[in-house]
């Protein structure tokens, strides 16, 4: 049966707290209802109180759906924990649903028994019609086996708010209320409301009055939780334990740019970022326009091919030339990638892919666009692949891809996807004196030059900087002619250039450090992963060696090519299962290269895997 609360009780009911070690919240509202907000704020709070925490945002994919729609539910999920957690949960044990939309796309998720805090007053007539209903879920059994908190949270936000006499508008007032669903889970979960009244008063110190409206919405939600009957148990989080050291809430995004910014300072280099808009690449645009003063030129592009091309020309000048972009805004500048392999310049590529193909789900995840890096080019051009496995390792892997670059001259492609851009961790702000060290040599003697002359260890060409007295050289997309680089139709010459390109980025896996296996180094079943599916199969390997099981994982940071002991890792176990959000390209490649009769474990369903899902496909081979 449901417990469904919609008044305080007669009688006083006596409040206790529970300590719980792990809770995972998920916010739903319309895309207009501020449910990242209201998400972000407790994340950041959590953060503030040393909880370990992981989110997963989710976007409704159109602009601006019909209110009160299906398509534009807006969600919102957060785990947190005195525990080291890797994934923002498998299920939400909360569900706080603005209106019935939220409501019906959000309950299957929920765990059997969850909580359910629902905001009554939008469950009208027109409402119920637009998400699907034909009767009203909370007059009928559609919540029977859940706890279900039914709160007027529209009209007690805009009583109180009236009542302070805010100066504000109906509208403007309606806005506040997700910060009124805030203070009721601050109270909840024992969640200090200072961090987000110091944001309310500095996010809106030009607008008064909506600052005020905020923080009165936020404190009444907090103390109608506290002063009413409806919530009779108080639960806390103490502080999760991990290692000493400095830390913030980075998203993937957020990493990706400062990495950037911090192989700039390292390598010496200006950086200049070609780009163009697109889900979900378009926050690092933003992040890095915010530090000009650490010599980042950003350029917003009229199209994803000029982007590419600036940076291509920013690469030729001897800067860090950077491009991102999604899945599509890749496919249109491949031929300049191929230009970029051809003048053999440092380029790097940020694709943050998204659900595809042609535009897809652009607000999903998914890591489908691994064959598109690896083969994804017109004739025989290699690229290096990278991909990070956590929102805060998208701070390492960005400097690693332009000190490769650098180091063997040659396009880099860096993988994140929609789950780790929009994703958040806590990060240990790294010791300057540990990152690596990013030599950037210049040809500086004009004597012998040759432009395509090779250095005996990486493959690389020189890198002479135009400009130079003596080291002018001819550059474009033709073939060039070894040593020379004078333009060349020879086809003997074509075949050996071709394979020096690839045997420059072969060379790569002499210079990145072997996949580490977590667990025994030999067993039953090895899982093998890349990229996002690094929390979710870390933790299900976890559980399962605790309960005594011969599994172990490995995941890949290096893509291509991939690290020379990797072979000897697969041919360890009896069984190699690849889960990937695609239909099996990593495990395509790995059967291809190492012979390996490896399973793939595919789901393209636009959202990451859970730890569940990969602990009862590891049943079946055990």
């Amino acid at each position: 049966m449901s417990t469904v609360i919609d008044a305080p009780p007669s009688e006083h009911v006596e409040k206790h707290f529970e300590e719980v070690e792990t809770v995972t919240i998920r916010f739903a509202g319309d895309s207009g209802d501020g449910m990242q907000l209201t998400g972000t704020q407790f994340t950041n709070t959590s953060a503030v109180l040393g909880n370990d925490i992981s989110t997963l945002p989710d976007f409704p994919a159109e602009i601006r759906a019909p209110a009160g729609s299906l398509p534009g539910v807006s969600g919102f999920q957060l785990n947190f924990s005195s525990q080291d957690i890797r994934t923002p949960g498998d299920q939400p044990n909360v569900l706080v649903a603005m209106n019935p939309a939220a409501l019906k796309v959000n309950l299957p998720d929920l765990e059997e028994g969850g909580t359910i805090i629902v905001n009554t007053d939008e469950f009208n007539k027109g409402n119920l019609e637009k998400a699907a209903y034909a009767a009203n879920p909370l007059e009928d059994d559609t919540l029977a086996g859940y706890r279900v908190h039914k709160l007027p949270i529209t009209t007690l936000n805009l009583r109180a708010l009236q009542e302070a006499k805010v100066g504000l508008g109906r509208k403007e007032m309606d806005r506040c209320k997700n910060f009124f669903a805030l203070g009721v889970l601050y109270w909840l979960y024992d969640r200090p409301m200072e961090p987000t009244l110091n944001w309310i008063k500095a996010k809106f110190s030009k607008l008064p009055e909506v600052a005020k409206a905020n923080e009165i919405a936020l404190k009444t939600g907090y103390n109608f939780a506290d002063t009413t009957e409806v919530f009779t148990t108080h639960y806390t989080i103490k502080k999760a334990h991990i290692a000493p050291g400095k830390y913030r809430k980075i998203t993937g995004n957020e990493a990706t740019a400062i990495g950037f910014v911090a192989a700039s300072q390292l390598a010496g280099r200006p950086l200049f970022y070609g780009s163009y808009p697109i889900t979900p690449a378009s926050d690092i645009l933003h992040e890095l326009a915010r530090h000009k003063n650490f010599g980042v030129r950003t350029f917003q592009a009229e199209d994803e091919i000029a982007a590419v091309c600036a940076a291509i020309g920013a690469s030729f000048a001897g800067h860090i030339g950077l491009t991102g972009t999604s899945g599509p805004g890749v496919a249109l500048k491949q031929e300049a990638i191929g230009l970029a392999v051809m003048t053999e310049l440092p380029l790097v590529i940020i694709n943050v892919q998204r659900g595809g193909p042609s535009t897809g789900l652009p607000t999903k995840t998914e890591q489908a666009d691994l064959f598109q890096a690896v083969w994804g080019r017109n004739g025989e051009c290699p690229a290096v692949v990278l991909a990070p496995a956590t929102p805060a390792d998208c701070f390492h892997m960005a400097v690693e891809a332009v000190r490769i670059a650098f180091k063997y001259m040659t396009p880099v492609f860096y993988l994140s996807d929609g789950y780790l851009a929009n994703g958040a961790e806590p990060w240990a702000l790294p010791k300057i004196d540990e990152l690596p060290k990013i030599e950037v040599k210049f040809a500086d003697d004009p004597t012998n030059f040759m432009p395509y002359a090779r250095d005996p260890e990486t493959l690389a060409r020189p890198y002479a900087v135009p400009g130079t007295p003596g080291l002018e050289h001819r550059i474009g997309g033709i073939e060039k002619q070894h040593i020379t680089g004078n333009v060349s139709y020879d086809p003997e010459n074509h075949e050996f250039m071709v394979r020096m390109r690839q045997a420059k980025v072969d060379r790569v896996a002499q210079d990145i450090p072997d996949v580490e296996v977590f667990g025994a180094p030999t067993g039953r079943v090895l899982v093998l992963g890349w990229g996002s599916t690094y929390g979710a199969i870390t933790s299900a390997v976890e559980r399962m060696q605790r309960a005594g099981h011969s599994v172990s994982s490995a995941h890949l940071r290096h893509l291509n090519p991939f690290p020379q002991n990797l072979g000897e890792v697969l041919a360890s176990f009896d069984k190699v299962i690849i889960p990937e959000m695609n239909l099996g390209q990593l495990c395509t490649m790995i059967r291809a290269k190492y012979l390996v009769d490896a399973v793939a474990f595919s789901k393209v369903k636009g959202r990451p895997f859970q730890i569940r899902e990969i602990e009862r496909k590891v049943e079946e081979y055990l």
